[in-house]
């Protein structure tokens, strides 16, 4: 296989005369976000079967001919894991490639591992063994070492026999389709928002609040969004999650309440201080019907519903078996429970899940399949 750094417009040029018409395009990025709110672009890895080729975005002006060939409908994207790498793409040019194909999400159903790792995936169907030695590379450094290039292209050179491996597989298992929900989930722009005012519900703790607590939160934690997101800082630079938490707990009102909250920097209170408690103030005066409801816990189960979920739990053991699954990679308790108790929402009703367990699992409930113990052998028997 021919093995190509881009470093100029030149060599970008001819690289994608090569790539013209490919069938497919094994990719993955190497990013650092460590103290930015975006993931900074350091490297882009290609491969067709017969070039592989590590691009220097921050040694090019114009991606643009690249780009072209990226979002080529004809041309089918295979990534691992591709949720990072694509949330990169969204960023700069605002839409996503497609046809795509994810090796990780794949594999789960093929029963060779709930998120495996590339590493372990390429061993398992390959048969070699990746170097470890650069996973913790600082990827915006220049020079790159021949090293650490080589490293790069390891995590596309597999992946085109992986694809090939797998694709053939479902095939024959004839689950070609049940993968299309959970890929159309990576390639819609929605999944790469956020709502500044939802975020309060991935806030460590928010759980310990109530009330107009949790009005509080909404509003400092969506401000923190959007100021982490206008000054391209990590989240935990403008305010830490504790300290949200804190300051919707004892809701200050005045510099002197702000000092009295642990982790709360002088700095952060020079900078932010009267925004804080304007903030606050706001959220404190909104009525009771428009604070945010705090997540509820449904009907406790009665003893028959958790009988039916023992039931099911034991069902989706047999059928993980069968089909060489680990249960934990198909549902846990909560998921069935939803299930049992009519919620339609359930992960069990849609893509993969629906096609292999979810819909068998519906028609055990339905007493459309019927458990059935012979000799020690449990089966699923249909009516």
């Amino acid at each position: 296989m021919q093995e190509l750094h881009i470093a100029s417009q030149q060599q970008l040029h001819e690289l994608c005369i090569q790539l013209h018409g490919s069938n497919w395009l094994a990719m993955d990025t190497e990013f650092i976000r460590e103290k930015t709110y975006y993931p900074d672009f350091c490297l882009l890895q290609i491969c067709n079967g017969s070039i592989a080729a590590s691009i220097d975005p921050m040694a090019l002006d114009d991606l643009s001919e690249l780009v072209e060939i990226i979002y080529d409908e004809s041309i089918v994207k295979i990534f691992h894991a591709g949720r990072q790498d694509l949330e990169i793409f969204h960023q700069l040019w605002g839409r996503l490639p497609r046809p795509l194909f994810d090796t990780q999400i794949a594999a789960t159903i093929l029963g060779l591992g709930n998120q495996i790792g590339y590493g372990n995936l390429v061993q398992k169907i390959t048969g070699h063994e990746l170097e470890k030695g650069h996973s913790r590379t600082d990827w915006s450094r220049r020079p790159l070492s021949q090293e650490q290039l080589r490293y790069a292209l390891d995590d596309v050179i597999y992946l085109g026999d992986i694809y090939t491996d797998i694709s053939g597989r479902l095939k024959r298992l004839g689950r070609e389709s049940w993968l299309q929900d959970d890929f159309d989930e990576l390639t819609d722009p929605n999944t790469y928002s956020i709502d500044p005012q939802g975020i309060w519900k991935r806030i460590k703790g928010n759980q310990h609040l109530k009330g107009v607590q949790l009005a509080i939160l909404r509003a400092i934690s969506a401000w923190r969004e959007q100021e982490a997101e206008r000054s391209n800082r990590p989240r935990r630079w403008i305010l830490k999650d504790d300290v949200l938490v804190e300051l919707s707990r004892r809701q200050p009102k005045d510099i002197k309440g702000l000092e009295r909250i642990r982790g709360l920097e002088p700095g952060s209170i020079k900078r932010h201080g009267s925004t804080l408690l304007k903030l606050i103030a706001e959220a404190k005066g909104l009525s009771k019907q428009d604070w945010p409801q705090a997540h509820v816990r449904g009907p406790k189960l009665s003893a028959n519903q958790e009988a039916i979920t023992d039931l099911l739990q034991c069902c989706l053991r047999l059928i993980a078996e069968q089909e060489e699954i680990t249960p934990a990679a198909l549902a846990n308790r909560k998921e069935l429970e939803q299930l049992v108790i009519g919620n339609k929402d359930s992960e069990l009703l849609h893509g993969w899940r629906k096609a292999l367990v979810g819909d068998t699992l519906l028609q055990i409930l339905q007493g459309e399949i019927h458990p059935q113990l012979t000799d020690g052998v449990l089966s699923l028997n249909k009516q």
